[in-house]
Order: structure tokens, then C-alpha cells, then sequence
């Protein structure tokens, strides 16, 4: 199939490279009419949804929204409204016009961004856009423009420079000249990360399918590198990152810096100099360069001696590159190289993320002088000022204000998202910064005559905070492990109330970072918190943990509106005077409210309930399920609490409970009175005997479903009659739904309603006498809770003892840094590697020589770092007491035994590997190691040295803003598509990706799982091009915001290989797998489930180009791999068998192909039957093999006969056709292509709608209490044939049979 190169930005004419506007649909249209339309709720006016790209992965929402997805629930009016765009003309000095296409809810100065973006104009900053002689206000809707249509003409003119101009103008220069380098990326600056898909797919896909024709019929080399057959132990890692040869960038100067004359003196200043500039070009000529409001210019200055008059050639430039360009022939042809290739690049190669991503190796850089870079770490900016009104930003007002906004439509909803979104990413980068500014000792505190662990700071009008426990306020639950842990049970219960979105109550933007040992948290500051006492300030909950409790009505009011959504059990208890104080909340919660007058929640690290199993409390014992598994068990602290994610699980347990325990006794009661038919029917309530369909009591057999549906149908209109209390319902009915509640632990008789007290458990809270039978049924529903997670959550986890060594080893080693100066954290991370990874047996750590000598003076420092004590005790540590610690650590901390005493053993008994135990520690704790091959394993030296250790990263975890809307278009779509109906749910998907775009801009997790499903619908539609178009773009996202080998960018490549191989892209499709195959070694190893899926499409393509040998090896991997994980019986292992069956007889080897084969119909015969099609499938090709063989026989006869004179036609060894090839991948990738009749279609129709009862049934009655029953399709799990939804396709799209 052959890709359309308009299909992908990056093949588009320069003039069409809109970015990100307009790049986002995937084609370039260049009409109006074809712009995408907008879909709005409401019949709201449309509202700048701009095309950019992306998609994503559904947020988990855990029905904390207040409304439902748009489409069905709530029966709004959906209304799509064009968005029509236009085309207007561009006149810029010095080039041809050229049109560009504009969309009316652009704003002015998204066209100064595409200008200077693009190849031509990228090097004007500082200009204006005129029509008809009148300026163009930047911040101005392109609508709002009067006489702005299709075909004006806006003018580019150059304005005068200011300090602020020039210096943006050097700014955006330096940026063109390093658009190919990844050292910001490498270096984790700028909200840049790295991207190596274009290595593997040799630039753009749209190109290739064009080059690529016909290319079944051309040799292809196959073979992998050894490193990545099956059964080999290397695991290197240097081709991790690739070295992409765009990265060797064109030298187009060797230096550009501020010169050291800055800044003009006041003569100077008169005659409109702004700043000076020092530059050496390619030719090793160098000059001083005069930035003037009317430009640039040569002057005569040299290092040492100041003339600022104009040099000659006397050439003013109102732009710098100009300048260069006239005096350095080198810059000027290399500059056009380098910008004719940044425009090639994919735009998603480009765009920042929206949080930063940080790379755990990197290779060795030179580092060069970069102006920008040495100007932003020494002057005072503290981020962002250059760029807004009034220097520092007030955090918190911003945070709170963007939540003010109004939300009553979708474009208002779009627009506080957007803000949300984009206030939450810039304060997350500051909050980062001024964390390593803290603990790297460059901040003042606001304390400092006390003790550095006690220490706080204030940088950037965010406040910091050390996780240490100060003044022993966490003394009863566990001190600074306790203090530890709170800043993240704080952070989650922020996340949770921030999702609940309640008007009027608010919460501090709150960020916690890990950093060189210490946790930092960074929180947004309470207008007049700092100028008064807590005791005076707190006017909600307890300063104290319970002894002193307040309470106030606003805050019970604000609050009791998150209680459902969250499941808080609105409760009293009692303070020190004995009187009884209501909360809605745990008593840690404290309300303040600020000088602004807005009410604030604060400390919410006991949102969720507490976690039993590891919270003895005396007299009080645990369910059977709980004891017999050794619990409760004494941990360290006392803040364990069960995450928001089991809670909703549980709750929904015990609603399916309560729904079948009410169909029980409703059933029970139908079946005692079919007699006397009147008395449910009071009221118009309809009888369960009503219904003919409906058998008497629940009875065997295939109607026991149906009956059970419709019971639990009922019992949901019962409930909700009771619920509603208009006296409808019987007694008997209000009996049934009373006794249902009660066995559940509801805390409401008439409607089903689970909520948890947060406090009960904690230690010195006391509750009053009146309510003790209340405390007893929350005790045993948190007892219950605890059982629950034991007996139906965590039988569905996988232990994973990689991951438990290196927590362990990370616990271990924040409070190895903590000790370390930072003249010997090189050192230092070096020596900890060598003694946890390397074989080495003695590993002796360098201490830096003058830390030894200046010891003594070192010890009177104040700023020492919080909580050092003596600087070199890190250097004694050996391997044996690492590793002892290790054991110790996950006995104490995960009650689990390792049988190890050294990496060696480890890696022996539990079948791990160095590599990978190397990139978890290095990911968990921020290290950056250099990218060259280690030698783990040599006993004759350490493996790593002190310049093996490039840098260490913050790790940081924040709040995730969501965009509502478009999750709920996402969900219906998803929702579509699980029905059958493809087109309508890509016509949703579609709207998702532009709401998702709208809110958090090109790049996003989320983005990507949209990306991801409408490439996969493309597909299954028979629309290669652009699916592979989608999915190109979902890999290059997954690669940025996720990290290049996570294992979603994984999954990721394989998709996009299908597609390529579709699109009869063989070599393309066979680097991706090789590269996905590589990266699950790295990550892995070959022991997961996952590596067959792998190893079978890798062996299918191979297959299809007739390389068999290598094929086989593949394929009998794969059969080894889910063998192990499946066992030999399961349905996996049958389509395994299948396939090497397959390649055998391609080899004419009849044998060994039937032997599989027979193995494979005998798992279909005994688990489907022999009448299933599967079976008989196997059964006609068990035949076919076998008169294959036959005739093989006869003509080996033959020839044994009659020698070389014997008259034999030549053996055929038949290529697999590729449709049959791709026919085979589509059944293991998942994807299935049903032919239906109109018969079937009706049959499929009434299966959906029973379903759909079913489900409505299983629902809350309160449907925004519970999470979304549509999670992600399962879009890449090696799905059993059986497992697929019946209707893979709508009618009215395209069946494909092989």
C-alpha cells in the first residue's frame, strides 16, 4: 500500500508546516470545507479547538466527575459545528509572499509563532503584522480582526528592539543554532526528551511508502544482530541510543556569547545600544557585535579595548543571522543546511513536553560554550519572568484562579482546563528547580539559626519543606519514616480533591521531589499563613493528630459535598474538653482560610482509610483470610492506607453484592406469592410476574442469565423508587433493600451507600459514646477491606523480586546520599553501583583528596547539608554489607525472604539480570550513567568509575490535571467501537483527540492512547496510510513523554510494525521489531509472557520473506515462552504449534510440521470440541500436510529407484502469500476481521443490548460515584482468539479474509 506523503507534516511543503496549529489532522487540507469539525455539548459556540496532534490513554477517573460521558448518559443535545478556517497571504521583506491557512480562533500571535518557525522566516523575532496599514494587537482573536478574510494580505514589519527584544532575539538564535542537538534533551532541560524512532524507520514513513513500491519482490537483509536471537546472553547497551547522524550538527559558529562590555554605558545607551555580543565564526575570525534598537552591527571593540563605533563593513541587519550570514560564508551555507533539515524533522521530534523527562544514560558530550546557558544560571531569573508583567509569579493565586473560572459549557470547560493544565506544568518546573536549588545549598532558609534537618525555605513564592520530623510531630507514627511517607499520601489526597472539582473549597498546588537522598515538598503558599500563628489560623480539624479538634460550618458544608464522591463517612468525635466535634474528613485535615478569603484544605494524608494488615491494634483481631496469611504485620509506620483504586474496587464488590442479594430475596419472594400477583404492582411499580419472559424462580439453564438480568433490572428500580421516597414501593420491597443494605455495611437502609470513618484506627482520636455501634460496623468494614485486598486484589498481582531488590537497594541508598558532600556524589554513586551490581569482590571508593585535608574546617560549615553527619562514611561500605542489607531491608519492609548473599547469587537463583537491576535503580533514584558497555561480570575490576556517573536528576511527583471532556468523548468512543460500531466511534475519537489537544497541547500520555486507537480503527478499516500515519505519531509520543524504553513505547513499535508490514514496508516493519525485541531484553529479559507475542510476529514476517531458518528460531521461542506461562493446554500454544507447523512445510519438511500440527489439534479438539471451526481448520490442513508428505515420499522413492536418471518434477517450496501472512499477525495481534451477514447483525444487535442491561445493572445507582467500566481496549495483549468481542467491525466497513 502506498502512504500519501501529504499524509504526514513532516513530508509537507515547507509553506504548509504549521506547528502545532495546523499539523495535528494528520492530512494537510488544504481546503476549508475539509477542516475537522468541532463537536460540541450543549450547542455551545465553538471555541479555539486548534488541530493539533495527539491523543490518550483514558485517565482513570474513578467516577470522581460530577457528570457522565457526554453521548448516551445524559441525553444532551450533541451539535457539530464547522470550524471553518481560511487562507490569508504573508508579505515578509526580503522573500516571495506566500499563503498560509489561518483558523478564525487563532490568536494573532500564533502566526508570529508559525513565522518563526518556518524555514524562511525562523530568524525575525521582533516584528508586527499589519493589514491595511493598521497593527495587529497580538493577543487578539484573529474573528475579533476587522476586515481579516479569506485572502488579506498581512504585512510583516520590523519593529525597534528593546533589551528584552534583543535578548529574546539571541535567545531564539542560539535555539535555531542547537535545533539538532540533543544535549538538552540528554541533559533534561527545557521540557526536551529524546526520540530515536527516525533511526529505525530511516526518516519519515510517508516517504518510505512512496520509495518502498513493489518492494515484496526486492532481497531485504534480514538478519538481526546477535544480540537479539533468541537464548543470547549479551544484553548490550550502547544501541539503547542509537547515534542519529543528524546529531553531528553543521558547525555555523564557534562561539556566540555576551560580551563582557555589557552592559552599554549611559553614553552608549543614548545613541540606542543595547547589549554587546562577542562571536568567533567557522573561519576563526572574531568580532564584537552592537544589538541597537535598529538592529545589529559590527563595532570595533576587541577583548580589551571598548570602541563601540561601527566597524566595516558597515552593514545594519535588523536580524542577527543576517549579519552573520554577511560576514561568515561558512555560517550562511551551513545555517541553511541546518534549518532545511529542523523543518524535516517530525514537529513531535520538536515540541516540548509538558513535564520533563529525564534520560538514565547518556553518551559522552563535549561540552560547549553556550551564552544562553552560562546567562540563565548566573543571573537571578528564577524561571519564567522575562516572559510575564511583575517578575516572580504568585503561585498560589494562579492555581486558584484558573479553577475560578466559569465551567457551564464546553468552550468555558475547555478554557479552565487549558489554564489548569498550563499553570500546573509551569509551577511543577519551578517547584523542581527550586527543590535542587534547596538541597544543593544555593537558598537561603526563612529559619536558619535552627538545625538544617529542621530548616524551611521560601524561593519563587513556593514554599519547601525537608521530609524530616520536626518538633516529633509524627513521634506516634513512626517519626522520619512517618515524615517520609506523608508528603506522597498528602500529595494523592490532593490529587483525589482536586478531582472531585467541589466549588469553592481549594487546595495548594503541591509538587514532592526526591533529590540527592532528601524529599522536598514544594507547596504554593496561603496569602497571610506566614504572618500568623497555626493554632490562630486553623479553624477546621486538628493541629495536634485529635487532642484539640475544631470544626466549622462551611468548611462540614464545602466538604460533605466530596464525601459521596469519595466515600468519607461524615462523623463526630470527641476533642480534649470532651465535647463532640462533627468532621467530614479526618481530623489531620485542616481548614484554613486565607487572607483572600477562599477556603483552604490542607494535610490530607489520611484521605483514605487506613490499611489493616499492617496496623496491629491491640484487641482487636483481623478476618481468617488476613490471619492465615500472617497479618497484621507491625510496619514502620502508622500512615499505611489503601489506595483510592482498591477502595473503588471494594465498593463495587459489595454493590454486586447488594444487587444479587436483593434479586435473591425478590426471586424468593415472586416464587412464595406467583399466586397473588397484585401485591408488588402498587404504586405502577412493575411486578417481576409481569414479564412473560421471566421464569417463575431462578432455574438451570440458559434462561437463569436472562432471569438474572432482569432481576437485577429490578432490584435497580426498586432501589431507586426507595431511594426517591414518594411511598411507591410495599413494605416487603423496602424489607428486601433494608436487609441487602445491612449485609453490606451501607450506612443508608433504603439505598445502597458504602462509606468509610477516616479516623477510626487512629491512634489518640476518641469517638463519642453515642456512636459507638456506628464505630463497630466501620471497624468490620475496614476489616473487611483489608481481607478483600488480601483474597481478590492481590491474587491478580505478580511479585516481582527485580523490583523488590531494588526498592530495597533505594531505601538503602537515600540514606547513603544523605551523607555525601557534593564534591564526592560522583564518588560516591560510582561506589554504591560497584558494591550492588558488580562482581568485583573488594570495590575501594575514591575519596576526593581535598575533602580528606580540609576535613576538620569542613565540620564548622552552617550549610552542610540537612541531615549529613560524617562526610566519608559511605566510603567503607563493601558488596557483603550491601547485599546483607538488601535482605534485611525486604524482610523488614516486604516481609519477604531473598535467598542471595551477592549480585551473583541473585541474579543465578531468581533469573535477573545486571542491565536490568541497573536501569530500575538508576530510574527510581535519578542516577545518569555514561552509555557504554559495562563489565559487570570481570572479578579483576569495579565495573563502574567516577566518570561513569554523568549526573543525577530530580525524580518528581505531581498532580495530573485531566481534560473532562475529552476522557468522556474518548469513553463513549471506546464504547462504539466495543459495540461495533467502528465509524461512529472514530468520528468520537476523533473529537477526543481535538478536546485533548485543546487542553493540554500537542503532547500527552493521553494523547498517545488516542493516537494509538485511531490507528488501530484506520487499520481494521482497511486505511493503512493513516493509521500508520497515527501510529507514527503515537511512538514518537510514547518515546517523549514516557521514555524511549517504557514498556508502552514498546508496545507502540509493535503496532507500528504491523502497519508497515500492511503497508508492504517489510524492512521497516522487521527494525521495529528488532528494536521492540531489544528493548524487552533490556527491560525484561526473555523470560515474559510478553516476548511471545513478540517472537511471533517477528517470526511471521520472516516467514514472509522466506528466511525460515531464522524464522523457526522465533517462532520455537515463542512456543517455549507461552508453553511456560500458559500451559502446554492453552489455545496460545495451539496457534503457536500452528505456526511453526507452517514454516516447516515451507522447508518441505513434512515431519516435523505434522508433529506440531497434531499437537495443536489435539489442544483444539479437547478444548473446543471437534465440531468447533477451529478444530476442523486444523483438521483440513493436518490432511493437506500429510498428502504433502506423501508425495514427497514417492519421489525420494523415485530417485532411491532409479538413481540420477530418475524423471522427478522439481520440489516447490511455496512462499506464504503475504495477505496469508498478514492474515496470521492480525489473529495474534488481536484484530479480527469478521464477515457478518444481515442475520448475524440482528443476533449481534440483541447480544449488545442484553449486555448493556447487564451492565447498566452492575452500575451505582449514583452513577458519578463509580469508575468507568471502559478501560483502554486491551489494544497489543496477545489476546485468545475467544476473548474478542464479537463485533470487530460495523457493517458498513470493509471484512478482510485472508
Amino acid at each position: 500500500m502506498v502512504i500519501k506523503t501529504d499524509e504526514l507534516p513532516a513530508a509537507a511543503p515547507a509553506d504548509s508546516t504549521r506547528e502545532p496549529s495546523s499539523q495535528a489532522g494528520g492530512k494537510g487540507r488544504p481546503g476549508a470545507a475539509e477542516l475537522p469539525s468541532v463537536m460540541l455539548l450543549n450547542g455551545d459556540c465553538p471555541e479555539s479547538l486548534k488541530r493539533e496532534e495527539g491523543t490518550a490513554e483514558p485517565p482513570r477517573e474513578n467516577g470522581l466527575d460530577e457528570t457522565e460521558p457526554g453521548e448516551e448518559t445524559t441525553g444532551q443535545e450533541v451539535i457539530v459545528i464547522q470550524d471553518t478556517g481560511f487562507s490569508v497571504k504573508i508579505l515578509a521583506p526580503g522573500i516571495e509572499p506566500f499563503s498560509l491557512q489561518v483558523s478564525p480562533q487563532e490568536m494573532v500571535q500564533e502566526i508570529h509563532q508559525v513565522l518563526m518557525d518556518r524555514e524562511d522566516t525562523c530568524h525575525r523575532t521582533c516584528f508586527s503584522l499589519h493589514l491595511d496599514g493598521n497593527m495587529l494587537d497580538h493577543f487578539s482573536e484573529l474573528r475579533s480582526v476587522e476586515g481579516l478574510q479569506e485572502g488579506s494580505v498581512l504585512r510583516v514589519v520590523e519593529e525597534p528592539y528593546t533589551v528584552r527584544e534583543a535578548r529574546i532575539h539571541v535567545r531564539h538564535v542560539r535555539d535555531l543554532l542547537k535545533s539538532l542537538d540533543p544535549s538538552d534533551a540528554f541533559n533534561g532541560v527545557d521540557c526536551n526528551s529524546l526520540s530515536f524512532l527516525s533511526v529505525f524507520t530511516d526518516g519519515d514513513l510517508g516517504d518510505s511508502g512512496k520509495r518502498k513500491k513493489g518492494l515484496e519482490m526486492d532481497p531485504i537483509d534480514c538478519t538481526p544482530p546477535e544480540y537479539i536471537l533468541p537464548g543470547s546472553r549479551e544484553r548490550p547497551l550502547c544501541p539503547l541510543q542509537p547515534q542519529n547522524r543528524d546529531w553531528k550538527p553543521l558547525q555555523c559558529l564557534k562561539v556566540l556569547t555576551m560580551s563582557g562590555w555589557n552592559p552599554p554605558p549611559g553614553n552608549r545607551k543614548m545613541h540606542g545600544d543595547l547589549m554587546y555580543l562577542f562571536v568567533i565564526t567557522a573561519e576563526d575570525r572574531q568580532v564584537s557585535i552592537t544589538a541597537s534598537t535598529r538592529g545589529f552591527y559590527l563595532n570595533q571593540s576587541t577583548a580589551y579595548h571598548f570602541n563601540p563605533k561601527p566597524a566595516s563593513p558597515r552593514f545594519l541587519s535588523h536580524s542577527l543571522v543576517e549579519l552573520l550570514n554577511q560576514i561568515s560564508p561558512t555560517f550562511k551555507k551551513n545555517f541553511a543546511v541546518l534549518q532545511k533539515k529542523r523543518v524535516q524533522r517530525h514537529p513531535f521530534e520538536r515540541i516540548a513536553t509538558p513535564f520533563q523527562v529525564y534520560s538514565w544514560t547518556a553518551p559522552q558530550a563535549e561540552h560547549a560554550m553556550d551564552c544562553v546557558r552560562a546567562e540563565d544560571a548566573y543571573t537571578s531569573r528564577l524561571g519564567y519572568e522575562e516572559h510575564i508583567p511583575g517578575q516572580t509569579r504568585d503561585w498560589n493565586e494562579e492555581l486558584q484562579t484558573t479553577r475560578e473560572l466559569p465551567r457551564k459549557n464546553l468552550p468555558e470547560r475547555l478554557l479552565r482546563e487549558r489554564a489548569i493544565f498550563k499553570v500546573h506544568s509551569d509551577f511543577t518546573a519551578a517547584a523542581t528547580r527550586g527543590a535542587m536549588a534547596v538541597i544543593d545549598g544555593n537558598v537561603m532558609a526563612i529559619n536558619p539559626s535552627e538545625e538544617t534537618k529542621m530548616q524551611m525555605f521560601i524561593w519563587n513564592n513556593i514554599f519547601f519543606s525537608l521530609g524530616f520530623d520536626v518538633r516529633d510531630h509524627y513521634k506516634d507514627f513512626g517519626g522520619d519514616v512517618a515524615a517520609y511517607v506523608a508528603p506522597t499520601n498528602d500529595l494523592n489526597g490532593v490529587r483525589t480533591y482536586n478531582a472531585v472539582d467541589v466549588e469553592g473549597l481549594y487546595t495548594l498546588g503541591t509538587v514532592v521531589v526526591d533529590y540527592r537522598g532528601y524529599r522536598v515538598t514544594a507547596q504554593s503558599i496561603i496569602p497571610g499563613i506566614l504572618e500568623r500563628d497555626q493554632e490562630q489560623s486553623v479553624i477546621y480539624g486538628s493541629i495536634d493528630f485529635g487532642k484539640t479538634v475544631v470544626s466549622h460550618p462551611r468548611y462540614l458544608e464545602l466538604l460533605e459535598r466530596t464525601s459521596r464522591p469519595l466515600k468519607i463517612l461524615r462523623h463526630r468525635v470527641l476533642n480534649d474538653h470532651d465535647e463532640e466535634v462533627e468532621l467530614c474528613s479526618s481530623v489531620e485535615c485542616k481548614g484554613i482560610i486565607g487572607n483572600d478569603g477562599r477556603h483552604y484544605i490542607l494535610d490530607l494524608l489520611r484521605t483514605f482509610p487506613p490499611d489493616l494488615n499492617f496496623l496491629p491494634v491491640p484487641g482487636e483481631g483481623l478476618p481468617e483470610e488476613c490471619t492465615r496469611a500472617g497479618f497484621p504485620r507491625a510496619h514502620r509506620h502508622k500512615l499505611c492506607c489503601l489506595r483510592q483504586e482498591l477502595v473503588d474496587a471494594f465498593v463495587e464488590h459489595r454493590y454486586l453484592l447488594f444487587m444479587k442479594l436483593a434479586a435473591l430475596q425478590l426471586m424468593q419472594q415472586k416464587a412464595s406469592k406467583l399466586e397473588s400477583p397484585t401485591s408488588l404492582e402498587n404504586g405502577g411499580l412493575p411486578s417481576p410476574e409481569s414479564k412473560p419472559e421471566d421464569p417463575p424462580g431462578p432455574e438451570a439453564g440458559s434462561e437463569e442469565e436472562g432471569s438474572n438480568a432482569s432481576g437485577l433490572a429490578k432490584v435497580k428500580e426498586l432501589a431507586e423508587t426507595i431511594a426517591s421516597d414518594d411511598g411507591t414501593a410495599d413494605p416487603r420491597s423496602r424489607e428486601v433493600i433494608r436487609n441487602a443494605c445491612k449485609a453490606v455495611g451501607s450506612i443508608s437502609n433504603t439505598a445502597f451507600d458504602v462509606r468509610f470513618n477516616p479516623d477510626i484506627f487512629s491512634p489518640g482520636v476518641r469517638f463519642p459514646e453515642s456512636c459507638q455501634e456506628e464505630v463497630r460496623d466501620q471497624k468490620q468494614l475496614l476489616k473487611d477491606a483489608a481481607a478483600f485486598l488480601l483474597s481478590c486484589q492481590i491474587p491478580g498481582l505478580k511479585i516481582g523480586i527485580g523490583e523488590l531488590i531494588t526498592r530495597s537497594a533505594k531505601h538503602i541508598f537515600k540514606t547513603y546520599l544523605q551523607g555525601v558532600e557534593l564534591s564526592g556524589l560522583s564518588a560516591a554513586i560510582s561506589h554504591f553501583l560497584n558494591c550492588f551490581l558488580s562482581s568485583y569482590p573488594n570495590p575501594v571508593a575514591h575519596l576526593p583528596a581535598d575533602e580528606l585535608v580540609s576535613k576538620k574546617r569542613n565540620r564548622r560549615r552552617r550549610n552542610r547539608p540537612p541531615g549529613a553527619a560524617d562526610n566519608t562514611a559511605w566510603a567503607v561500605m563493601t558488596p557483603q554489607e550491601l547485599w546483607k542489607n538488601i535482605c534485611q531491608e525486604a524482610k523488614n519492609y516486604f516481609d519477604f525472604s531473598l535467598e542471595c548473599e551477592t549480585v551473583d547469587q541473585a541474579v543465578e537463583t531468581y533469573g535477573l539480570q545486571k542491565i536490568t537491576l541497573l536501569r530500575e535503580i538508576s530510574l527510581k533514584t535519578g542516577i545518569q550513567i555514561l552509555l557504554k558497555e559495562y563489565s559487570f561480570d570481570s572479578r579483576h575490576k569495579p565495573a563502574f568509575t567516577e566518570e561513569d556517573v554523568l549526573n543525577i536528576f530530580p525524580v518528581v511527583k505531581h498532580v495530573n490535571p485531566k481534560a473532562s471532556d475529552a476522557f468522556h468523548f474518548f469513553q463513549s468512543g471506546q464504547a462504539k467501537v466495543q459495540q461495533g460500531f467502528l465509524k461512529e466511534g472514530c468520528e468520537l475519537i476523533n473529537e477526543a483527540l481535538n478536546l485533548f489537544n485543546n487542553v493540554y497541547g500537542a503532547m500527552h500520555v493521553e494523547i498517545c492512547a488516542c493516537l494509538r486507537l485511531l490507528a488501530r480503527l484506520h487499520y481494521i478499516m482497511g486505511d493503512y496510510a493513516e493509521a500508520l500515519s497515527n501510529q507514527q505519531k503515537a511512538v514518537l509520543m510514547s518515546e517523549r513523554v514516557m521514555g524511549i524504553e517504557h514498556p508502552n513505547t514498546i508496545q507502540e513499535y509493535m503496532h507500528l510494525a504491523l502497519y508497515c508490514f500492511a503497508s508492504s514496508q517489510l524492512s521497516t516493519a522487521l527494525n521495529l521489531l528488532y528494536r521492540a525485541r531489544y528493548l524487552t531484553l533490556l527491560v525484561f529479559g526473555e523470560d515474559h509472557p510478553e516476548m511471545a507475542l513478540l517472537d511471533n510476529n517477528i517470526g511471521l514476517v520472516l516467514h514472509g520473506v522466506m528466511e525460515c531458518d531464522l524464522s523457526l528460531r522465533f517462532l520455537e521461542n515463542a512456543l517455549a515462552v507461552s508453553t511456560k506461562y500458559h500451559g502446554p493446554k492453552s489455545l496460545k500454544v495451539a496457534l503457536s504449534h500452528h505456526l511453526v507447523a507452517r514454516v516447516y512445510e515451507s522447508k518441505a519438511e513434512f515431519r516435523s510440521a505434522l508433529q506440531h500440527e497434531k499437537e495443536g489439534y489435539t489442544i483444539y479438539k479437547t478444548q473446543l470440541g471437534e465440531d468447533h471451526e477451529k478444530t476442523k481448520e486444523s483438521s483440513e490442513y493436518l490432511k493437506c500436510l500429510t498428502q504433502q508428505a506423501v508425495a514427497l515420499q514417492r519421489t525420494m522413492n523415485e530417485i532411491y529407484r532409479n538413481g540420477s536418471s530418475a524423471n522427478i518434477p522439481p520440489l516447490k517450496f511455496t512462499a506464504p502469500s503475504m495477505a496469508s501472512v498478514l492474515e496470521q499477525l492480525n489473529v495474534i495481534n488481536g484484530i479480527l476481521f469478521i464477515p457478518l451477514s444481515q442475520k448475524d447483525l440482528e443476533n449481534l444487535k440483541a447480544e449488545v443490548a442484553r449486555r448493556h442491561q447487564l451492565q447498566e445493572a452492575s452500575k451505582n445507582r449514583e452513577k458519578a460515584e463509580e469508575p468507568m467500566a471502559t478501560e483502554p481496549e486491551p489494544v497489543g495483549a496477545p489476546e485468545d482468539v475467544a476473548s474478542q468481542p464479537p463485533a470487530a467491525k460495523d457493517p458498513s466497513s470493509p471484512s478482510f479474509q485472508g
